[in-house]
Protein backbone atom coordinates (compact mmCIF):
# COMPACT_ATOMS: atom_id res chain seq x y z
CA UNK A 1 0.00 0.00 0.00
CA UNK A 2 1.24 3.40 -0.71
CA UNK A 3 -0.12 7.17 0.50
CA UNK A 4 -1.35 9.49 -2.08
CA UNK A 5 -1.92 13.37 -1.79
CA UNK A 6 -2.04 16.12 -4.39
CA UNK A 7 -0.77 13.58 -7.12
CA UNK A 8 2.43 12.82 -4.97
CA UNK A 9 2.84 8.71 -4.08
CA UNK A 10 4.07 7.83 -0.78
CA UNK A 11 5.56 4.59 -1.18
CA UNK A 12 6.24 2.32 2.21
CA UNK A 13 7.36 -0.64 0.40
CA UNK A 14 9.65 0.82 -1.96
CA UNK A 15 10.98 3.99 0.90
CA UNK A 16 10.49 6.00 -2.12
CA UNK A 17 8.55 9.47 -2.72
CA UNK A 18 7.04 9.68 -6.62
CA UNK A 19 5.86 12.61 -8.14
CA UNK A 20 2.70 13.36 -10.78
CA UNK A 21 4.50 11.26 -13.33
CA UNK A 22 5.87 8.74 -11.53
CA UNK A 23 9.23 9.87 -11.06
CA UNK A 24 11.39 9.12 -8.18
CA UNK A 25 12.08 12.10 -6.16
CA UNK A 26 14.97 12.07 -3.81
CA UNK A 27 14.26 12.44 0.51
CA UNK A 28 16.45 11.49 3.20
CA UNK A 29 15.16 8.74 5.31
CA UNK A 30 14.72 11.62 8.32
CA UNK A 31 12.46 13.60 5.73
CA UNK A 32 10.81 10.73 4.30
CA UNK A 33 9.96 9.71 7.83
CA UNK A 34 8.43 12.62 8.99
CA UNK A 35 6.51 13.16 5.80
CA UNK A 36 5.25 9.91 6.35
CA UNK A 37 4.05 10.90 9.86
CA UNK A 38 2.72 14.54 7.73
CA UNK A 39 0.72 12.30 5.64
CA UNK A 40 -0.76 9.90 8.02
CA UNK A 41 -1.96 12.76 10.49
CA UNK A 42 -2.99 15.18 7.55
CA UNK A 43 -5.39 17.75 8.98
CA UNK A 44 -4.24 17.22 12.87
CA UNK A 45 -1.75 19.80 14.31
CA UNK A 46 1.66 18.59 14.74
CA UNK A 47 3.66 20.10 17.41
CA UNK A 48 7.74 20.38 17.00
CA UNK A 49 8.42 18.48 19.92
CA UNK A 50 6.02 15.56 18.87
CA UNK A 51 7.86 15.69 15.71
CA UNK A 52 11.43 15.59 16.99
CA UNK A 53 10.19 12.83 19.18
CA UNK A 54 8.20 10.90 16.38
CA UNK A 55 11.33 10.81 14.08
CA UNK A 56 14.89 11.34 16.65
CA UNK A 57 13.60 9.08 19.24
CA UNK A 58 16.15 8.96 22.37
CA UNK A 59 18.20 11.60 20.50
CA UNK A 60 18.78 15.24 21.41
CA UNK A 61 18.36 17.50 18.51
CA UNK A 62 17.90 20.83 17.96
CA UNK A 63 14.86 22.66 16.15
CA UNK A 64 17.56 23.49 13.10
CA UNK A 65 17.61 19.09 12.09
CA UNK A 66 13.82 19.64 12.35
CA UNK A 67 13.99 23.06 10.04
CA UNK A 68 16.16 21.21 7.54
CA UNK A 69 13.41 18.38 7.08
CA UNK A 70 10.64 20.74 6.35
CA UNK A 71 12.53 22.53 3.84
CA UNK A 72 13.41 19.79 2.24
CA UNK A 73 9.84 18.20 2.21
CA UNK A 74 8.39 21.59 1.04
CA UNK A 75 11.32 21.64 -1.86
CA UNK A 76 9.95 17.86 -2.48
CA UNK A 77 6.31 18.73 -3.12
CA UNK A 78 7.47 22.37 -4.66
CA UNK A 79 5.97 23.83 -1.41
CA UNK A 80 7.51 27.08 -2.01
CA UNK A 81 3.99 29.13 -0.54
CA UNK A 82 3.64 26.89 2.14
CA UNK A 83 0.37 26.31 1.57
CA UNK A 84 0.74 22.24 2.09
CA UNK A 85 2.77 22.20 5.37
CA UNK A 86 1.71 24.99 6.96
CA UNK A 87 2.72 26.59 10.18
CA UNK A 88 0.21 26.85 13.37
CA UNK A 89 1.75 29.68 15.00
CA UNK A 90 2.54 28.69 18.48
CA UNK A 91 1.34 25.51 18.38
CA UNK A 92 3.01 23.28 15.63
CA UNK A 93 2.84 22.26 11.77
CA UNK A 94 -0.55 21.39 10.18
CA UNK A 95 -0.27 19.20 6.38
CA UNK A 96 -3.24 20.39 4.79
CA UNK A 97 -3.42 17.66 2.11
CA UNK A 98 -5.83 15.20 2.33
CA UNK A 99 -4.34 11.34 2.31
CA UNK A 100 -6.11 8.48 1.18
CA UNK A 101 -4.53 4.82 0.42
CA UNK A 102 -3.89 2.61 -2.79
CA UNK A 103 -1.88 0.02 -3.64
CA UNK A 104 1.79 1.04 -4.32
CA UNK A 105 2.55 1.48 -7.82
CA UNK A 106 -0.52 2.63 -9.25
CA UNK A 107 -0.29 5.16 -12.11
CA UNK A 108 -0.83 9.19 -11.55
CA UNK A 109 -3.93 10.31 -13.27
CA UNK A 110 -3.29 13.66 -14.35
CA UNK A 111 -3.71 16.14 -11.67
CA UNK A 112 -5.70 19.73 -12.19
CA UNK A 113 -4.38 21.10 -8.94
CA UNK A 114 -1.00 22.35 -8.28
CA UNK A 115 1.64 21.29 -5.80
CA UNK A 116 0.60 24.20 -3.57
CA UNK A 117 -1.59 22.01 -1.50
CA UNK A 118 -4.41 22.32 -3.32
CA UNK A 119 -7.47 19.89 -2.65
CA UNK A 120 -5.79 16.28 -4.42
CA UNK A 121 -8.44 15.19 -8.09
CA UNK A 122 -9.10 11.29 -6.62
CA UNK A 123 -6.54 8.67 -8.30
CA UNK A 124 -7.43 6.48 -11.29
CA UNK A 125 -7.47 2.76 -11.26
CA UNK A 126 -4.60 0.31 -11.84
CA UNK A 127 -3.61 -3.08 -11.23
CA UNK A 128 -1.83 -3.05 -7.69
CA UNK A 129 1.71 -3.97 -6.98
CA UNK A 130 3.09 -7.51 -6.32
CA UNK A 131 2.90 -8.27 -2.21
CA UNK A 132 6.21 -7.08 -1.47
CA UNK A 133 8.30 -6.04 1.98
CA UNK A 134 7.21 -2.92 3.73
CA UNK A 135 9.19 -0.43 6.09
CA UNK A 136 7.87 0.53 9.75
CA UNK A 137 8.51 4.21 9.49
CA UNK A 138 12.38 4.89 10.97
CA UNK A 139 12.09 5.74 14.50
CA UNK A 140 8.25 7.22 15.10
CA UNK A 141 7.87 6.13 18.70
CA UNK A 142 6.05 7.40 21.76
CA UNK A 143 3.01 9.58 21.80
CA UNK A 144 3.28 10.63 18.31
CA UNK A 145 4.47 6.92 16.98
CA UNK A 146 0.93 6.11 18.70
CA UNK A 147 -1.21 8.80 16.61
CA UNK A 148 1.15 7.83 13.57
CA UNK A 149 0.18 4.35 13.90
CA UNK A 150 -2.93 4.74 14.61
CA UNK A 151 -3.01 7.06 11.20
CA UNK A 152 -1.69 4.49 9.04
CA UNK A 153 -4.07 1.85 10.24
CA UNK A 154 -6.83 3.94 9.35
CA UNK A 155 -5.04 4.46 5.77
CA UNK A 156 -3.46 1.49 5.22
CA UNK A 157 -5.18 -1.09 6.74
CA UNK A 158 -2.96 -3.95 7.72
CA UNK A 159 0.47 -4.06 5.88
CA UNK A 160 2.70 -6.75 5.17
CA UNK A 161 6.27 -7.08 6.75
CA UNK A 162 8.44 -9.66 5.78
CA UNK A 163 11.74 -9.69 8.04
CA UNK A 164 13.23 -13.13 8.17
CA UNK A 165 15.57 -14.94 10.37
CA UNK A 166 15.35 -18.21 8.96
CA UNK A 167 13.56 -19.95 6.16
CA UNK A 168 11.31 -21.40 9.01
CA UNK A 169 9.95 -18.29 10.08
CA UNK A 170 8.42 -17.14 6.41
CA UNK A 171 4.99 -18.79 6.75
CA UNK A 172 2.97 -15.91 6.20
CA UNK A 173 4.28 -14.40 9.56
CA UNK A 174 4.72 -10.46 9.29
CA UNK A 175 7.68 -9.92 12.04
CA UNK A 176 9.69 -12.20 14.00
CA UNK A 177 8.55 -12.31 17.89
CA UNK A 178 10.13 -12.42 20.74
CA UNK A 179 8.55 -13.54 24.15
CA UNK A 180 10.39 -12.33 27.47
CA UNK A 181 9.92 -14.24 30.46
CA UNK A 182 10.41 -13.22 33.59
CA UNK A 183 13.92 -13.01 35.12
CA UNK A 184 14.59 -15.47 37.74
CA UNK A 185 15.97 -14.28 41.33
CA UNK A 186 18.42 -16.65 42.73
CA UNK A 187 19.11 -16.13 46.48
CA UNK A 188 17.49 -14.72 49.91
CA UNK A 189 18.98 -11.02 49.23
CA UNK A 190 15.68 -9.03 49.43
CA UNK A 191 17.38 -6.71 46.62
CA UNK A 192 17.25 -9.74 44.01
CA UNK A 193 13.22 -10.05 43.20
CA UNK A 194 12.90 -6.32 43.00
CA UNK A 195 15.76 -5.78 41.01
CA UNK A 196 14.91 -9.13 38.11
CA UNK A 197 11.22 -7.66 38.08
CA UNK A 198 12.84 -4.71 37.12
CA UNK A 199 15.68 -6.10 34.76
CA UNK A 200 12.85 -7.48 32.86
CA UNK A 201 11.16 -4.70 32.64
CA UNK A 202 13.60 -2.71 31.41
CA UNK A 203 15.00 -5.05 28.56
CA UNK A 204 11.00 -5.30 27.22
CA UNK A 205 10.66 -2.04 27.07
CA UNK A 206 14.42 -1.77 25.27
CA UNK A 207 13.85 -4.47 22.87
CA UNK A 208 10.30 -3.13 21.94
CA UNK A 209 12.28 0.20 20.13
CA UNK A 210 13.96 -2.11 17.54
CA UNK A 211 12.85 -2.00 14.22
CA UNK A 212 12.02 -4.66 12.47
CA UNK A 213 10.72 -7.36 15.55
CA UNK A 214 7.68 -8.00 17.94
CA UNK A 215 8.50 -8.17 21.47
CA UNK A 216 5.67 -9.76 23.97
CA UNK A 217 5.86 -10.28 27.49
CA UNK A 218 5.03 -13.93 28.58
CA UNK A 219 4.44 -15.11 31.76
CA UNK A 220 6.48 -18.39 31.50
CA UNK A 221 8.43 -20.24 28.60
CA UNK A 222 5.94 -23.13 28.35
CA UNK A 223 3.10 -20.22 27.94
CA UNK A 224 5.74 -18.46 25.17
CA UNK A 225 5.60 -21.79 23.50
CA UNK A 226 2.24 -22.88 23.83
CA UNK A 227 0.20 -22.68 20.54
CA UNK A 228 1.75 -24.35 17.78
CA UNK A 229 3.18 -21.71 14.82
CA UNK A 230 -0.02 -20.45 13.23
CA UNK A 231 -2.48 -20.26 15.96
CA UNK A 232 -3.17 -18.17 18.76
CA UNK A 233 -2.28 -19.08 22.36
CA UNK A 234 -2.39 -17.04 25.60
CA UNK A 235 0.72 -14.90 26.03
CA UNK A 236 0.33 -12.71 29.98
CA UNK A 237 -3.25 -12.96 29.27
CA UNK A 238 -3.24 -11.36 25.60
CA UNK A 239 -3.69 -13.23 22.37
CA UNK A 240 -1.14 -13.51 20.32
CA UNK A 241 1.04 -15.45 18.01
CA UNK A 242 3.62 -17.97 19.52
CA UNK A 243 7.25 -16.61 19.90
CA UNK A 244 9.41 -17.76 17.25
CA UNK A 245 11.88 -16.56 20.78
CA UNK A 246 12.06 -17.07 23.95
CA UNK A 247 14.14 -14.93 25.99
CA UNK A 248 14.59 -16.10 29.74
CA UNK A 249 17.48 -15.77 32.63
CA UNK A 250 18.61 -15.89 35.80
CA UNK A 251 20.11 -13.11 38.25
CA UNK A 252 21.85 -13.35 41.37
CA UNK A 253 23.73 -11.38 44.05
CA UNK A 254 27.22 -11.53 45.56
CA UNK A 255 29.01 -9.56 47.99
CA UNK A 256 31.04 -7.67 45.18
CA UNK A 257 28.79 -7.53 41.79
CA UNK A 258 25.29 -8.83 40.44
CA UNK A 259 25.63 -11.78 38.22
CA UNK A 260 22.68 -11.73 34.86
CA UNK A 261 22.84 -14.93 33.09
CA UNK A 262 20.67 -14.38 29.99
CA UNK A 263 19.74 -16.61 27.15
CA UNK A 264 17.61 -16.30 23.61
CA UNK A 265 15.99 -20.25 22.85
CA UNK A 266 14.26 -20.52 18.89
CA UNK A 267 10.84 -22.29 20.29
CA UNK A 268 10.69 -24.20 17.11
CA UNK A 269 13.56 -26.35 17.82
CA UNK A 270 14.35 -25.18 21.33
CA UNK A 271 18.07 -24.21 20.26
CA UNK A 272 19.73 -22.13 22.20
CA UNK A 273 20.27 -19.10 20.07
CA UNK A 274 22.02 -16.97 21.96
CA UNK A 275 23.81 -16.64 26.21
CA UNK A 276 25.48 -13.89 27.72
CA UNK A 277 26.54 -13.07 31.36
CA UNK A 278 26.97 -9.80 32.82
CA UNK A 279 28.28 -8.46 36.05
CA UNK A 280 27.23 -5.12 37.42
CA UNK A 281 29.89 -4.14 40.26
CA UNK A 282 27.47 -2.85 43.54
CA UNK A 283 30.35 -0.53 44.99
CA UNK A 284 29.93 3.07 43.67
CA UNK A 285 26.95 3.15 42.34
CA UNK A 286 23.16 3.29 43.38
CA UNK A 287 20.65 0.35 42.73
CA UNK A 288 19.23 1.86 40.28
CA UNK A 289 21.90 2.71 37.81
CA UNK A 290 23.20 -0.87 38.67
CA UNK A 291 19.74 -2.32 37.07
CA UNK A 292 20.16 -0.46 34.14
CA UNK A 293 23.25 -1.62 33.41
CA UNK A 294 22.15 -4.65 33.78
CA UNK A 295 19.75 -4.61 31.21
CA UNK A 296 21.95 -2.52 28.89
CA UNK A 297 24.87 -5.19 29.17
CA UNK A 298 22.12 -8.02 27.69
CA UNK A 299 20.37 -5.94 25.71
CA UNK A 300 23.19 -4.86 24.00
CA UNK A 301 24.59 -7.96 23.33
CA UNK A 302 21.32 -9.35 21.96
CA UNK A 303 20.61 -6.56 19.77
CA UNK A 304 23.72 -7.46 18.16
CA UNK A 305 22.73 -11.29 17.86
CA UNK A 306 19.42 -10.29 16.67
CA UNK A 307 21.01 -8.16 14.15
CA UNK A 308 23.79 -10.65 13.14
CA UNK A 309 20.45 -13.27 12.44
CA UNK A 310 18.49 -10.91 10.66
CA UNK A 311 22.17 -11.31 8.00
CA UNK A 312 23.68 -14.43 8.40
CA UNK A 313 22.12 -15.44 5.62
CA UNK A 314 23.25 -12.79 3.57
CA UNK A 315 26.63 -13.55 2.76
CA UNK A 316 27.91 -16.62 1.28
CA UNK A 317 30.80 -19.12 3.49
CA UNK A 318 33.99 -18.10 2.01
CA UNK A 319 35.33 -20.35 -0.09
CA UNK A 320 38.27 -22.33 -0.10
CA UNK A 321 41.60 -20.13 0.57
CA UNK A 322 39.23 -17.49 2.08
CA UNK A 323 38.77 -16.85 5.77
CA UNK A 324 36.01 -18.51 7.59
CA UNK A 325 33.21 -16.01 9.48
CA UNK A 326 34.72 -17.36 12.68
CA UNK A 327 38.10 -15.95 11.87
CA UNK A 328 37.08 -12.83 10.52
CA UNK A 329 35.28 -12.35 13.61
CA UNK A 330 38.29 -13.25 15.52
CA UNK A 331 40.70 -10.65 13.17
CA UNK A 332 38.36 -7.83 13.84
CA UNK A 333 38.26 -8.49 18.05
CA UNK A 334 41.96 -8.15 17.70
CA UNK A 335 42.06 -5.65 15.52
CA UNK A 336 39.50 -3.57 17.67
CA UNK A 337 42.01 -4.69 20.99
CA UNK A 338 44.82 -2.93 19.09
CA UNK A 339 43.04 0.08 17.60
CA UNK A 340 41.75 0.96 21.58
CA UNK A 341 45.64 1.02 23.06
CA UNK A 342 45.37 4.31 20.51
CA UNK A 343 49.33 3.90 19.80
CA UNK A 344 50.96 4.27 16.22
CA UNK A 345 52.60 1.11 16.58
CA UNK A 346 49.24 -0.84 17.29
CA UNK A 347 47.23 1.14 14.67
CA UNK A 348 49.98 -0.13 12.08
CA UNK A 349 49.54 -3.87 13.53
CA UNK A 350 45.84 -4.03 13.14
CA UNK A 351 45.71 -1.95 9.37
CA UNK A 352 48.11 -5.01 8.70
CA UNK A 353 46.15 -7.73 10.13
CA UNK A 354 42.96 -6.71 8.75
CA UNK A 355 44.32 -5.61 5.24
CA UNK A 356 45.86 -9.38 4.91
CA UNK A 357 42.27 -10.97 6.31
CA UNK A 358 40.75 -8.55 3.42
CA UNK A 359 43.00 -10.20 0.85
CA UNK A 360 41.90 -13.64 1.90
CA UNK A 361 37.80 -12.36 2.37
CA UNK A 362 37.17 -9.52 -0.10
CA UNK A 363 34.01 -9.36 0.22
CA UNK A 364 33.37 -9.46 4.21
CA UNK A 365 31.69 -6.91 5.62
CA UNK A 366 32.87 -7.09 8.93
CA UNK A 367 36.31 -7.14 8.23
CA UNK A 368 35.40 -3.86 5.84
CA UNK A 369 33.74 -2.24 8.61
CA UNK A 370 36.62 -2.74 10.61
CA UNK A 371 38.92 -1.44 8.11
CA UNK A 372 36.88 1.57 7.49
CA UNK A 373 36.57 2.51 11.02
CA UNK A 374 40.51 1.87 11.92
CA UNK A 375 41.25 4.27 8.80
CA UNK A 376 38.99 7.00 10.17
CA UNK A 377 41.00 6.43 13.61
CA UNK A 378 44.14 7.09 11.96
CA UNK A 379 42.41 10.48 10.22
CA UNK A 380 41.41 11.91 13.53
CA UNK A 381 44.67 10.74 15.37
CA UNK A 382 46.60 12.06 12.58
CA UNK A 383 48.65 9.10 11.77
CA UNK A 384 48.46 9.33 7.99
CA UNK A 385 50.59 11.83 6.11
CA UNK A 386 48.06 14.61 4.60
CA UNK A 387 48.46 12.66 0.89
CA UNK A 388 47.64 9.32 2.48
CA UNK A 389 44.72 10.70 5.25
CA UNK A 390 43.15 12.26 1.84
CA UNK A 391 43.28 8.37 0.43
CA UNK A 392 42.54 7.09 3.49
CA UNK A 393 39.17 9.18 4.08
CA UNK A 394 37.96 8.53 0.22
CA UNK A 395 38.76 4.44 0.68
CA UNK A 396 37.15 4.54 3.96
CA UNK A 397 34.09 6.26 1.86
CA UNK A 398 33.96 4.07 -0.79
CA UNK A 399 33.96 0.97 1.41
CA UNK A 400 31.32 2.18 3.63
CA UNK A 401 28.80 3.10 0.43
CA UNK A 402 29.23 -0.36 -0.90
CA UNK A 403 28.65 -2.16 2.37
CA UNK A 404 25.36 0.43 2.74
CA UNK A 405 23.90 -1.03 -0.03
CA UNK A 406 24.58 -4.65 0.49
CA UNK A 407 23.57 -4.71 4.52
CA UNK A 408 21.24 -1.11 4.81
CA UNK A 409 20.00 -2.36 8.08
CA UNK A 410 23.35 -4.32 9.60
CA UNK A 411 24.42 -2.53 12.77
CA UNK A 412 28.25 -2.66 12.29
CA UNK A 413 27.57 -0.89 9.12
CA UNK A 414 25.81 1.63 10.16
CA UNK A 415 28.15 2.31 12.99
CA UNK A 416 30.59 3.22 10.62
CA UNK A 417 29.05 5.51 8.84
CA UNK A 418 28.08 7.16 11.70
CA UNK A 419 31.47 7.28 12.66
CA UNK A 420 32.18 9.05 9.20
CA UNK A 421 30.26 11.29 8.74
CA UNK A 422 30.84 12.80 12.36
CA UNK A 423 34.48 12.69 11.18
CA UNK A 424 33.58 14.50 8.54
CA UNK A 425 31.48 17.12 9.72
CA UNK A 426 28.55 16.30 8.06
CA UNK A 427 26.79 16.84 11.09
CA UNK A 428 22.67 16.27 10.02
CA UNK A 429 23.39 13.25 8.32
CA UNK A 430 25.52 11.80 11.66
CA UNK A 431 22.59 12.33 13.36
CA UNK A 432 20.52 10.68 11.47
CA UNK A 433 22.67 7.87 10.69
CA UNK A 434 23.82 7.29 14.33
CA UNK A 435 19.95 7.44 15.51
CA UNK A 436 19.34 4.37 12.60
CA UNK A 437 22.00 2.63 15.09
CA UNK A 438 20.17 3.24 17.79
CA UNK A 439 16.55 2.46 16.47
CA UNK A 440 18.61 -1.61 16.03
CA UNK A 441 20.32 -1.12 19.50
CA UNK A 442 18.81 1.31 21.79
CA UNK A 443 21.76 0.51 24.30
CA UNK A 444 24.66 1.57 21.46
CA UNK A 445 27.12 3.50 23.43
CA UNK A 446 29.25 4.20 20.54
CA UNK A 447 26.09 5.53 18.16
CA UNK A 448 25.68 7.78 21.82
CA UNK A 449 29.09 9.28 21.67
CA UNK A 450 28.90 10.27 18.23
CA UNK A 451 25.57 12.02 18.74
CA UNK A 452 27.35 13.68 21.60
CA UNK A 453 30.41 14.66 19.70
CA UNK A 454 28.23 16.06 16.71
CA UNK A 455 26.56 18.25 19.00
CA UNK A 456 29.56 19.70 20.87
CA UNK A 457 30.61 21.13 17.09
CA UNK A 458 26.52 22.23 16.63
CA UNK A 459 27.04 24.17 19.93
CA UNK A 460 24.81 22.06 21.80
CA UNK A 461 26.97 21.53 24.85
CA UNK A 462 24.07 20.72 27.89
CA UNK A 463 22.68 17.96 24.78
CA UNK A 464 26.03 16.76 23.76
CA UNK A 465 26.78 16.00 28.17
CA UNK A 466 22.87 14.32 27.93
CA UNK A 467 24.48 11.73 25.36
CA UNK A 468 27.54 11.13 27.06
CA UNK A 469 25.71 10.30 30.45
CA UNK A 470 22.92 8.05 28.84
CA UNK A 471 26.42 6.15 27.29
CA UNK A 472 27.84 6.30 30.73
CA UNK A 473 24.32 5.33 32.86
CA UNK A 474 24.08 2.06 30.06
CA UNK A 475 28.27 1.38 29.86
CA UNK A 476 28.23 -0.77 26.88
CA UNK A 477 30.37 -1.61 24.56
CA UNK A 478 32.46 -1.71 27.80
CA UNK A 479 35.57 -1.37 25.47
CA UNK A 480 34.42 2.36 23.96
CA UNK A 481 33.81 3.38 28.02
CA UNK A 482 36.73 5.97 27.59
CA UNK A 483 35.28 7.88 25.07
CA UNK A 484 31.91 8.76 26.16
CA UNK A 485 33.88 9.56 29.62
CA UNK A 486 36.23 12.14 27.15
CA UNK A 487 33.29 13.50 25.79
CA UNK A 488 31.70 14.40 28.75
CA UNK A 489 34.93 16.21 30.03
CA UNK A 490 35.05 17.91 26.95
CA UNK A 491 31.66 19.20 27.03
CA UNK A 492 31.87 20.85 30.92
CA UNK A 493 35.18 22.58 30.07
CA UNK A 494 33.70 24.30 27.03
CA UNK A 495 30.69 25.35 29.44
CA UNK A 496 33.07 26.66 31.62
CA UNK A 497 32.68 23.49 34.42
CA UNK A 498 36.14 23.00 35.34
CA UNK A 499 35.98 20.80 37.99
CA UNK A 500 33.62 18.47 37.12
CA UNK A 501 35.53 18.36 33.90
CA UNK A 502 38.63 16.99 35.40
CA UNK A 503 36.59 13.92 36.98
CA UNK A 504 35.60 13.03 33.74
CA UNK A 505 39.27 13.29 32.22
CA UNK A 506 40.76 11.52 34.76
CA UNK A 507 38.46 8.56 35.15
CA UNK A 508 38.96 8.19 30.74
CA UNK A 509 42.46 8.37 31.43
CA UNK A 510 42.26 5.70 33.85
CA UNK A 511 41.02 3.81 30.70
CA UNK A 512 43.27 4.59 28.18
CA UNK A 513 45.99 6.64 29.08
CA UNK A 514 47.57 6.92 25.51
CA UNK A 515 44.73 9.37 24.36
CA UNK A 516 46.67 12.79 23.61
CA UNK A 517 43.60 14.85 23.20
CA UNK A 518 42.44 14.17 26.77
CA UNK A 519 45.76 14.45 28.48
CA UNK A 520 45.06 18.70 26.56
CA UNK A 521 42.20 19.09 28.04
CA UNK A 522 42.45 18.39 31.63
CA UNK A 523 45.51 20.59 30.93
CA UNK A 524 43.41 23.26 29.94
CA UNK A 525 41.01 22.23 33.22
CA UNK A 526 44.07 22.52 35.40
CA UNK A 527 44.66 25.77 34.67
CA UNK A 528 41.39 27.33 34.15
CA UNK A 529 41.66 26.16 37.94
CA UNK A 530 44.61 27.68 39.18
CA UNK A 531 46.69 24.72 39.21
CA UNK A 532 49.74 25.30 36.65
CA UNK A 533 52.26 22.42 37.39
CA UNK A 534 49.39 19.97 36.79
CA UNK A 535 48.44 21.93 33.89
CA UNK A 536 52.16 21.81 32.50
CA UNK A 537 52.37 18.09 33.37
CA UNK A 538 49.26 16.92 31.63
CA UNK A 539 50.03 19.05 28.29
CA UNK A 540 53.79 17.22 28.41
CA UNK A 541 52.09 13.98 28.33
CA UNK A 542 49.54 15.46 25.87
CA UNK A 543 52.60 16.65 23.48
CA UNK A 544 54.60 13.02 24.09
CA UNK A 545 51.00 11.24 22.70
CA UNK A 546 50.64 13.40 19.78
CA UNK A 547 54.32 15.58 18.61
CA UNK A 548 53.80 18.12 16.45
CA UNK A 549 50.68 19.05 17.84
CA UNK A 550 50.15 23.28 17.33
CA UNK A 551 47.54 25.99 18.34
CA UNK A 552 46.94 25.32 14.47
CA UNK A 553 46.08 21.38 14.26
CA UNK A 554 44.87 20.72 17.75
CA UNK A 555 41.30 21.49 17.08
CA UNK A 556 38.79 19.75 15.12
CA UNK A 557 38.03 20.62 11.41
CA UNK A 558 35.99 23.75 10.89
CA UNK A 559 33.57 22.92 8.24
CA UNK A 560 30.09 22.98 9.10
CA UNK A 561 31.00 23.44 13.19
CA UNK A 562 28.49 26.21 14.86
CA UNK A 563 30.13 29.56 15.61
CA UNK A 564 29.27 29.16 19.74
CA UNK A 565 31.59 25.22 19.82
CA UNK A 566 34.38 27.54 17.40
CA UNK A 567 34.64 30.23 20.38
CA UNK A 568 34.43 27.96 22.93
CA UNK A 569 37.10 25.76 21.35
CA UNK A 570 39.34 28.75 20.18
CA UNK A 571 39.38 29.85 24.39
CA UNK A 572 40.36 26.12 25.13
CA UNK A 573 43.10 26.09 22.35
CA UNK A 574 44.03 30.05 23.59
CA UNK A 575 44.62 28.53 27.53
CA UNK A 576 47.01 25.65 26.33
CA UNK A 577 48.92 28.35 24.40
CA UNK A 578 49.29 29.90 27.99
CA UNK A 579 50.72 26.60 29.18
CA UNK A 580 53.37 25.78 26.15
CA UNK A 581 51.36 24.60 23.21
CA UNK A 582 53.26 25.75 20.21
CA UNK A 583 51.64 28.58 18.15
CA UNK A 584 52.83 27.35 14.94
Amino acid sequence: MALRFAGFELDQQRVELRGRGGEAIKLRPKSFDMLTLFAANAGRVLSKQELMEAVWPNVHVGEDSLFQCIREIRAALGDDQRQMIKLVSGRGYRFEAAASSEPAGLAARPQAASHNGAAPVEPGAGAPAQPARTRRPFGLRGSAAFATVAGLAAVLGLAVAALIFGPDLISGRTLPAIAVIPISGLGNDPDVTPTAANVTIRLTDGLAKIDKIRVMAAASAQVARAAPTGETGSLGGDTAVRADFVLSGELEKSERSWELRARMTRTATREVEWTASVSVDINDTDLQLQRLRLAAGAGHRLALRINELVHSGARPDATDGGSSPGHAKVVVEQATASINQTTRERFAAAQTMLEKALAADPDNVDLEMALAALQLRGIQMVWYSPEDGIAAEANARSILERALRAKPDYIPVLEAYCRFLTATNLFVDSLVACARTLSFDPWNGLALYHIGITQIQLGRFDDALAAFRQAEQFDTPQVSRWTWLLGAGWADLLMGRDEDAISWLQRSIAITPASGRTHMLLAAAYQRLGRPDEAKAALAKGMELRPGSTALNVGLPKKNVSPVYLEASQGLIRTLVEIGLPER
